[in-house]
């Protein structure tokens, strides 16, 4: 005779399935908090209205520049820039260097995934509670915006992380493609400056692109990266195996 007696392990009672429910819901739901970071936040508020602006100036050529209807006084540092780096200056812009706009149209397409990003994390964004998981409502401004650690849950955080990491990856992409033209071209619109020019004028300003993007990469992945063996621990343990 085959036993029967296991058969309350192979066939839970309707009780200990809705426990088993509630417990998986709860997981699920744990899982797609976004955390945002404080030096995140701050780079976008700093580098969204900078790229704007760049953007007006290369967008806007020639009026952006120097003797131009529009260059003083919102594009007036670009006289100088633009002969630092010729990718800038009259030197691409009279040789119809194609290389200029088509960046600026990406940094675009980041920004506006930059403002997506922080539009989610100041609407959606709930400050962190001292107790449990859950959050307290709180007056937003800039400041909470900068300092006051905040959570956004659910699909809408998980959405806004991958929207950041992607731009972040797309920034630093862009940025090092920059910097290998350079290269590969003998430092055409650069090699022209001293080492000292090229320093704080040209090295400085331009790495901020590489060393703050990098940085939020290392973090949006790491969070990522959490989440999915989060979601590895919950699923089924073993495979059938083959005969």
């Amino acid at each position: 005779m085959v036993s029967t007696r296991h058969h309350p392990k192979d066939f839970p009672s309707p009780s200990a399935s809705k426990e088993v429910a509630r417990a998986s819901s709860s997981t699920a739901s744990s899982r797609w908090v976004h955390t945002p970071s404080a030096a995140l936040t701050a780079w976008l508020l700093i580098s969204v209205p900078l790229v704007a602006w760049d953007a007006g100036y290369v967008l806007l050529r020639p009026h952006s520049m120097p003797g131009g209807k529009f260059h003083s006084p919102i594009w007036t540092p670009y006289a100088l820039y633009g002969t630092i780096d010729y990718i800038y200056g009259w030197p691409a812009f009279n040789a119809r260097n194609g290389f200029t706009a088509a960046q600026t149209v990406l940094n675009l397409a980041e920004n506006v995934a930059y403002i997506y990003y922080l539009y989610v994390v100041y609407v959606h964004g709930v400050s962190v509670g001292t107790g449990g998981r859950g959050g307290k409502k709180a007056g937003k401004g800039l400041l909470w915006l900068l300092r006051e650690e905040k959570v956004v849950s659910g699909r809408t955080g998980a959405i806004a992380l991958l929207v950041a990491y992607t731009a972040s990856v797309m920034t630093l992409s862009k940025t090092v493609l920059y910097w290998l033209n350079e290269l590969f071209s003998g430092f055409d619109n650069i090699g022209h400056n001293d080492l000292t020019t090229l320093v704080f004028l040209w090295i400085i300003p331009n790495g901020l692109w590489i060393v703050f993007p990098s940085y939020n990469i290392y973090t949006l992945g790491a969070e990522i990266l959490s989440s999915l063996e989060t979601t590895s621990l919950g699923a089924r343990p073993g495979r059938p195996k083959s005969s």
